[in-house]
């Protein structure tokens, strides 16, 4: 299995930054056999520049680097694509959902079929050993009912919701390595990807997958990668984005889309995200063959994402995921009246030294308060670890990587880390500020997924809420939204803090 990423240096950086990040940050068992996405150009030198590193991830140990800059108080926007790779570069291994699956089938009529292990799938051998390779023992929930139809003959088109984590990469890769006739040398399979980082994450699942594929090769159409008009691109899968694909499509005509058997549309929501990525998708997909096998995949299915899928995948197959049913019945919540920003510390102070803390968050909603703590806890002796969105992914993946071997036992974040990160040690939430939309209002699904850091897999967790008195009817909105109770607590009374049972 071989891959092709050349020419220009922007290109071949990137690439050595992302293989650099993955072999520090992702254990060594998971880049067994993973072959360099970089390679010569063909010029045969290999372009490269050294990447921009922070030192130590910006975890604690930076009071001096820390300044209060104009744009601190911003809040963090959460970037879709940025948080995509950054969950798939913190997920080591298959995270079993908790979703139910829906599935809707073109022809309700045909018998549903699922499966319970790869063998029953009827895999070329080379693609078995390739599974078996990338530590993969038995499909996941999601697998045993999107393998079949993705495998299907004749093939059929599919829609799938499928988060982070699931197995989803892996699944289409190996509808792709399945279809592609090794002896013949031009594109059979095209993938289209939002972002240059999350195709070369799915190049890399190609790569590994496909290792004992004797002639199968994956070349990227991404920014830094020219192909000469003429050019015979003699590599069987392309992975790109919208724009570079289009560009190799039409103008310099060096894929010919009439001979693409399988067409993969990742990240779909993220895709519409971003501007003109919908209209190049389409204008790509209609210049598709009827026969070629169209599959979607979304993490999140709002109505927009939804109606992009129905335009651009014919007659498909749906598999669907229940919304997943937060709850905070298992998390005991409470308020912390405070004057200022002072008054808050000293009450978190108070609560930290008054209870047994295994790993906290702590919610700031702007950047600029996110510092000021984080100086405040490290000058006082914690182990404390930052993560905001001025951070690259690659530092974030880092920050939460150490978090989760437990190097730190506080992670002070804005709201980048508000959804989808999984610490079983997290047994406490704090939201230092409470989170507010654009008219000052709680921002209740931020709220419910802020605190349900804590409470995760059947434990019971805490959630402390430090308030100012005039952000008290706050307070009231959220319990009366929930119908759940928030009690007050006195920061100086040490005997209340010890009695908390969690």
């Amino acid at each position: 299995m071989a891959s092709l990423l050349w020419g220009g240096d922007a290109g071949a950086a990137e690439g050595e930054r992302l293989s650099s990040h993955l072999s520090n940050v992702v254990p060594r068992k998971s880049l067994r056999g993973l072959k360099s996405t970089a390679v010569p150009g063909l010029d045969g030198v290999l372009h490269c520049r050294q990447p921009h590193i922070v030192p130590d991830c910006c975890t604690v140990g930076m009071s001096a680097s820390i300044n209060n800059n104009e744009d601190n108080e911003e809040e963090d926007m959460v970037d879709l694509a940025a948080n995509s790779l950054l969950n798939k570069l913190i997920r080591q291994s298959l995270v079993e959902s908790t979703h139910r699956v829906e599935v809707l089938q073109k022809d309700p009529s045909s018998p549903l079929y699922s499966v319970k292990t790869f063998e029953e799938l009827r895999l070329k051998e080379e693609l078995l050993k390739g599974i078996y390779a990338m530590g993969f023992n038995r499909p996941s929930k999601i697998q045993e009912m999107a393998l079949p139809m993705m495998l299907a003959h004749p093939p059929q088109n599919l829609i799938a919701q499928s988060q982070s984590g699931t197995g989803k990469t892996a699944a289409f890769v190996l509808a792709m390595l399945s279809r592609v006739n090794a002896s013949e040398r031009f594109p059979q399979c095209l993938c289209l990807a939002p972002t240059y980082e999350l195709a070369l994450q799915t190049g890399r699942v190609v790569e590994q997958m496909g290792k004992f594929c004797i002639d199968v090769e994956v070349m990227y159409a991404v920014r830094g990668n020219r192909a000469p008009r003429g050019m015979d691109i003699t590599k069987q899968i392309i992975i790109g984005t919208p724009g570079t694909v289009l560009d190799w499509c039409f103008k310099r005509k060096v894929i010919d889309l009439n001979k693409i058997r399988v067409f993969v549309l990742d990240e779909a929501d993220v895709m519409i995200d971003t501007q003109g990525f919908s209209d190049q998708s389409i204008r790509i997909q209609r210049a598709l063959q009827p026969e070629c096998q169209m599959l979607l995949f979304s993490a999140t299915f709002e109505d927009s994402v939804w109606q992009f899928a129905e335009r651009i995948i014919p007659d498909p197959n749906v598999i669907k995921l229940r919304k997943e049913e937060l709850t905070l019945n298992n998390i005991r919540q409470y308020y912390v009246l405070c004057d200022n920003r002072k008054d808050k510390y000293q009450a978190l102070c108070n609560i930290y030294g008054g209870i047994t803390i295994g790993q906290a968050i702590i919610f700031c909603q702007t950047r600029r308060n996110a510092k000021w703590l984080t100086v405040e806890m490290m000058q006082d002796g914690h182990q404390v670890s930052l993560l905001s969105g001025e951070l690259t992914v690659d530092q974030r993946a880092s920050i939460i990587q150490r978090f989760r071997d437990g190097k730190e036992k506080v992670l002070i974040t804005t709201n980048v880390c508000a959804r989808g990160i999984d610490v079983k040690q997290v047994t406490i939430v704090v939201n230092f500020d409470l989170p507010l939309n654009q008219t000052s209002e709680p921002d209740y699904e931020t709220y419910l997924h802020r605190i349900g850091r804590t409470g995760r897999f059947g434990k019971k967790g805490i959630a402390f809420n430090m308030i100012e008195v005039n952000k008290l009817p706050l307070v009231f909105k959220i319990q009366d939204h929930f119908n759940s109770k928030i009690k007050q607590l006195d920061p100086d009374d040490m005997d209340e803090i010890e009695k908390i049972d969690y």
